[in-house]
């Protein structure tokens, strides 16, 4: 391992003992749980999050608060979940990228599997491909063609180092052949801005929160990675059918607690979480981010997210992507 690497290392290990001592603080004032959202604030993770906040407190007669705590590709929020009291009281807002941050390097800073228990199955989603709208092109073949037409010249920003943006971006590269370079961002609003700006050339986002960038001049969206349209967004081609065969990338949003939280504890979660996104008004909160309802009891997310493991370290393996 050379010295920078190791350098880095070092501060995040850091930074992981920092958020683990806030964690603690926090936990002392009586009264407040939290959901940790390991990524920058306003970004894909945050937004279901804040989709069900106040009927969850309702339903669980409990004071839910959501803090973003960034860093590391989403390894320091995570760590900070880990090494919380496991009493139900701090929950880890998770989808795909956690598997994807511990299985970048031969070191990762947390398991993914033995320092959590999987609470509650939000929703899942798809993807989108946007690019710079300055780019010569209009459909994923095009844009294929003109990145492999310019190897090595064109970058892609990601909300962070094993963000699913990150993941999905790298996996499509390597799916279509393309050189292309990752500049990480703290957050997806980060991202966009830049590729809008013209600083980074394309982006994949999750559709939670796309409707803010449909109508955005400096962006042109490509396509859709789910293997079929979206009900919420007809118009949006699958990447299939914009000129990239067989490409297809989706992920679930959950809550995980940290590992020893009693079963009694985590079943009283799942199902107030269940009962809180059947209700119309947040259901409709969720659709309008581009997410599908969850509806998982404890053991079918279980399920879900053991199988998913699987999936993202082979996606990894697959893509090449190692912690920078």
């Amino acid at each position: 391992m050379n010295d920078q690497y190791m350098n880095r290392r070092k501060l995040i290990l850091a930074a992981l003992a920092a958020a683990a001592t806030d964690t603690a603080m926090a936990q002392a004032v009586a009264g407040v749980s939290r959901i940790i959202v390991p990524f920058g604030a306003g970004g894909a993770r945050e937004m279901p999050a804040r989709a069900i906040q106040q009927e969850l407190g309702k339903e669980l007669d409990q004071n839910w608060i959501i803090e973003a705590k960034p860093g590391a590709g989403g390894a320091i929020g995570t760590v900070g979940v880990a090494r919380s009291a496991p009493d139900g009281k701090t929950l880890l807002m998770a989808a795909s990228s956690h598997f994807v941050t511990a299985a970048m390097g031969a070191r990762p800073f947390y398991d993914p599997v033995k320092e959590f228990i999987p609470v509650a199955n939000i929703g899942n989603q798809s993807y989108i491909l946007m690019v710079n709208a300055n780019l010569p092109v209009k459909t994923a073949a095009d844009f294929v063609r003109y990145a492999k037409a310019n190897q090595g010249a064109l970058n892609y920003n990601s909300a962070g180092v094993g963000s699913s943006t990150h993941l999905a971006m790298a996996y499509f590269a390597k799916f279509a052949g393309l050189d292309m370079q990752h500049v990480p961002y703290k957050g997806t609003q980060e991202a966009v801005t830049d590729v809008m700006g013209g600083r980074g050339h394309a982006v994949i986002v999750p559709t939670a929160g796309i409707g803010v960038y449909l109508q955005e001049s400096r962006l042109r969206v490509i396509g859709l990675t789910a293997n079929k349209r979206s009900t919420l967004l007809p118009n949006i081609p699958t990447l299939t059918e914009s000129g990239v065969p067989g490409f297809t990338f989706e992920s679930w949003f959950g809550l995980l607690a940290p590992a020893g939280t009693p079963a009694a504890v985590v079943e009283k979660i799942n199902s107030a979480v269940n009962k809180v996104i059947a209700i119309k008004e947040v259901r409709d909160r969720l659709n309008q981010l581009g997410i599908d309802s969850g509806y998982l009891n404890v053991e079918g997310f279980n399920k879900l997210f053991l199988a998913d493991r699987e999936l993202m370290n082979r996606i990894v393996k697959e893509s090449g992507i190692t912690r920078d």
